[in-house]
């Protein structure tokens, strides 16, 4: 029987439907198998993306590691429970660890170099500016460990006590002087000690210059055969006036932020800092931020932060990845195809930055710092620098200058000088062509406002910026003034043993059309831009951050840099940056805000003259 089912077993419908039912069993048991397999794989891979998450998860992600950057690293590291990322575009400042081989960042006198060099810089351009011959303007910014802070002049300027006053009138409510100048202190440790309005036991170290240049001495004399004031501290009771300026210079050495604030916290186990790493979108879930999107090496990563995401990019980058994660104007970023996270129409509004222009005088002996930039002299001071930090290469020689009234009824000075013993072309792109000196003049509260806006929704893609220069009549006033007013102060007696011709502008410019078309030929950026992420009340539709520096609308997002600035202050944006991002870590912490009460300011005993 059994060798008869054998042979017959094809043929068999029981075995027929045996075979049937086999089948589909081995199916349906496969299926159940792989469906386990493929369950597997799914927590496997979901396990394995939610450890990816925690290794790449911290309290805090900054993004850009410049002049507020580095401030809250250091403070918000304090804490060791605190674990913080610091994500900079950027390259570091130093080679295998030295200072000295960075020699074109921490050698003071070498600040131009960098100025141009695209290797530290964004070297970001302007739109062609219809009030200034359709100029395009070069705004260099730092991308660099310091950010801006390891390019600039090294001058320290806070601006003026009604600059922050003005701040909390215009919806920045506890950021008025009372309260911002602790801030200024808790930074500061000051060369010549701590006072009323001096810190002397901060990480930034702030000295005045050592050159002693007979320059410096006949401009600070002209300036009071002028008629205006010497003021022994223009950081403290008294801006208005001439006199010996602040410099973020420590021991013949720039003093950036990642000097002051990153080095000692670098070895902190709950920091971590990346260089060269481009973030390229904040990440949401619905409107709270999780995180960022980056690019390190060509590779595309993600960091969580489970606390907050803080941009300090400045003023062009903040607003820029705001655009490009879908915060701004909602019908601009649908055109580029963005997904709108929420309406934030201020993003990118309200520009500001200062213009300068340099007012330039042959000199008659040969004492300027024309000799000093012959390449046999440059060796000889940068071997000197290299060796003891001292010497020519110890300064950026910015080492005077003043703050005065452009006319009767304006309450505080609106005009910065800085003197130069030398003469500067085109940012220091041209080699300077004779003994000469200049002042660096500009007005200090420009009326005219621009904006910037993305060009695409490609990260790599540098904003359009629209700083539109000039653009009102009380702007082109205030700049014939400048003009006038160095003029004057370049004919006094203390000149009289130095003063050649006119370089700049030139004694055939005289007429109020002549300067005008002077100043739109040869102004240019004082690098100051600022105020695109302005401060101020929920009620202001142009505001993004409120006075915590939470960014409106959106959950767990902050802003802390120059863009947050309701508008831009009487002088230099360094010093104030570092103040806003001191001001800000005490708010992150939870702390009560530091505040000075009653600390007199000088004011002039009448408006009814303009010195």
């Amino acid at each position: 029987m059994l060798y008869l089912m054998k042979g017959v077993k094809c043929c068999s419908p029981v075995n027929q439907m045996h075979k049937v039912t086999g089948t589909l069993f081995k199916a349906h048991m496969l299926k159940n198998i792989l469906g386990i397999n493929e369950q597997q794989f799914q927590i496997s891979r979901t396990s394995s993306q939610l450890s990816s998450e925690k290794a790449n998860a911290y309290n805090y992600v900054i993004v850009g590691a410049g002049s507020a950057g580095c401030v809250l690293a250091n403070r918000l590291t304090e804490d060791p429970l605190s674990t913080v990322l610091l994500l900079e575009a950027g390259p570091k400042d130093t080679l295998l660890g030295s200072k000295r081989l960075m020699w074109k960042i921490h050698m003071p006198a070498a600040l131009t170099y960098n100025l141009c060099d695209e290797k530290y810089n964004w070297y970001y351009h302007t739109t062609s500016q219809k009030h200034m011959d359709n100029r395009i303007m070069y705004w260099p910014r730092g991308r660099v460990w310091g950010g801006s802070s390891s390019l600039n002049a090294m001058v320290y300027i806070r601006g003026h006590a009604e600059d922050y006053n003005r701040w909390s009138r215009e919806g920045a409510i506890g950021w008025d002087y009372e309260h911002c100048l602790p801030y200024f202190k808790k930074a500061q440790t000051h060369e010549l000690g701590p006072d009323q309005y001096r810190g002397g036991n901060g990480p930034l170290y702030v000295s005045r210059g050592k050159t002693n240049h007979p320059l410096h001495h006949a401009f600070l004399e002209a300036t009071q055969q002028a008629g205006y004031p010497f003021t022994d501290d223009m950081n403290g009771y008294q801006q208005e006036g001439f006199g010996w300026m602040d410099m973020t210079v420590h021991q013949g050495q720039r003093w950036s932020t990642a000097s002051a604030y990153l080095r000692p916290a670098i070895s902190r186990p709950n920091l971590s800092v990346a260089e060269k790493t481009l973030v390229t979108k904040i990440l949401f879930q619905g409107t709270k931020s999780i995180g960022v999107e980056y690019v390190k090496n060509g590779q595309r990563k993600k960091a969580f932060a489970s606390k907050e995401v803080i941009l300090s990019g400045g003023a062009i980058n903040s607003p820029q990845l705001l655009m490009l994660s879908g915060i701004g104007n909602a019908d601009d970023l649908k055109k580029l195809g963005i997904p709108v996270v929420c309406h934030l129409p201020g993003v990118g509004q309200n520009l500001q930055d200062h213009l300068e222009v340099y007012v330039q005088q042959k000199c008659t002996k040969p004492i300027t710092l024309y000799n000093a930039q012959k390449p046999v002299n440059m060796v000889r001071i940068g071997l000197e620098w290299l060796w003891k930090f001292t010497g020519e290469g110890a300064t950026a020689h910015l080492e005077s200058g003043g703050f005065i009234r452009s006319e009767p009824g304006v309450p505080h000075p609106d005009i910065q000088f800085h003197f130069l013993p030398s003469q500067v072309i085109d940012h220091g792109r041209v080699a300077s062509t004779m003994e000469a000196y200049q002042v660096h003049v500009g007005p200090m509260r420009s009326t005219s406002v621009g904006w910037l806006k993305l060009k695409s929704a490609d990260p790599k893609d540098h904003p359009i910026i629209e700083p539109n220069y000039m653009s009102t009549e009380r702007d082109i006033w205030e700049f014939r003034q400048c003009v006038k007013l160095t003029r004057e102060i370049f004919a006094q007696k203390a000149f009289e043993k130095f003063c050649g011709p006119e370089v700049q502008p030139g004694n055939h410019v005289q007429s109020d059309k002549e300067i005008d078309a002077f100043i739109r030929q040869k102004a240019d950026s004082a690098y100051h831009p600022s105020c695109t992420c302005k401060m101020g009340q929920l009620s202001d539709s142009t505001a993004v951050v409120d006075p915590q520096t939470k960014v409106i609308g959106v959950e767990n997002l902050r802003v802390v840099d120059a863009s947050i600035m309701p508008s831009v202050v009487s002088g230099n944006l360094n010093a104030p940056t570092i103040m806003i991002a001191e001001k800000a870590a005490d708010i992150i912490k939870g702390l009560p805000s530091l505040q000075e009460k009653n600390v007199p300011v000088y004011k002039p005993k009448s408006l009814e003259t303009q010195r």
